[in-house]
């Protein structure tokens, strides 16, 4: 096969624990580590990240290893600083948390050099000494109910798609669409991929391609990582609401028919709350029975799923309507 120059760029805020294993990916790839290059950026850890990041690249055998700072400290700062020192002719983003095997740069390679601008795989959850508990949590973010209903997460077959993680880019995607919006914490690839569909780019998803993507390995984490995905949904909304779909705004939905139906049943209308609640906890049980049957390793502890899906679902609604009402 051909062999572009491929820049791989990853952005990290105290996350020791979890690169090392990023790094020890990159060092496995088959793709030729001379015309590979990998942008490191810390957003001003307080933990070793940085340190992480210098051990890898003094014992590097790859093309060229960068280690940058963001000062900033948000994921979109963290990624221009990225594109400004990437030289590759693809860049494919990585978060810190994520972990790929060996073909994976290969094989976005190889879908490049078919004709495609913008390519990704499918992208699973996965906990890392996974526990009984910490299984469910990760049975709760794989599935459709509790994560989310994107392509990349679920679909089988290759086509394009509206979206996707861990992306391979051709350097002039990049260039002619522009940098991230700094504006935006946690929806910052929302809005550039926004920006690229008008700009006429394409998606190519290739379920071939796989890479994994770290759950919470909490209830608490994983609540509050919903919560603030909600509420970034809610800002952004009103900074670009083409850049929103409409999945994004379910959860935002079910609170506010939550409240408007209490408050109906508070005055004597129970029965749209009755109907609601109903449909509710039907799909609920539906999606726990699905959850079960697509994991192997099941115990009494999954019966709590239809209660982590409420919570789940609950926390990013609040979120959302946070993010709607804030003043800021």
């Amino acid at each position: 096969m051909d062999y572009l120059e491929v820049s791989i760029i990853i952005i990290a805020l105290n996350e020791e624990r979890s690169l090392p294993v990023l790094l020890k990916n990159l060092e496995d790839q088959l793709y030729d580590h001379k015309k590979t290059e990998v942008i490191l950026v810390d957003g001003i850890s307080t933990d070793k990240t940085r340190l992480v990041m210098r051990e890898f690249a003094s014992a590097s055998d790859f093309k060229r290893v960068v280690c940058l700072d963001n000062p900033k400290m948000i994921q979109a700062s963290g990624w221009n600083v990225a594109l400004s020192e990437a030289r590759g002719d693809v860049i494919i983003r990585l978060d810190a948390h994520a972990s790929v095997p060996p073909d994976f740069i290969e094989k976005n390679i190889q879908c490049i050099l078919s004709g495609c601008d913008i390519c990704g795989g499918k992208v699973k959850n996965y906990i890392p000494d996974e526990t009984p508990w910490s299984a469910v949590l990760n049975a709760a973010e794989n599935s459709m109910f509790g994560g989310s209903i994107a392509a990349f997460r679920h679909q089988d077959r290759p086509g394009f798609v509206d979206t996707l993680a861990f992306g391979a880019y051709r350097r002039e995607v990049f260039e002619k669409t522009g940098g991230f919006n700094e504006q935006l914490y946690r929806t910052e690839d929302n809005e550039m991929h926004y920006r690229m569909r008008k700009e006429g780019y394409r998606f190519y998803y290739n379920p071939d391609i796989v890479s994994y993507r770290e759950t919470r390995p909490s209830f608490k984490k994983l609540s509050a990582q919903k919560n603030r995905n909600g509420y970034w949904i809610g800002k952004t909304v009103k900074i670009c609401p083409g850049c929103i779909s409409w999945y994004h705004m379910i959860p935002f939905l079910f609170v506010f028919a939550v409240m408007a139906t209490s408050a109906l049943a508070f005055f004597g209308v129970w029965q749209i709350a009755a109907v609601m609640w109903g449909c509710y906890v039907l799909v609920t049980l539906l999606m726990t029975a699905a959850a079960c049957v697509k994991e192997e390793k099941r115990t009494v502890l999954f019966l709590a799923l239809p209660l982590l899906f409420f919570v789940l679902h609950l926390s990013y609604g609040i979120g959302t309507l946070g993010g709607l009402v804030s003043a800021e």
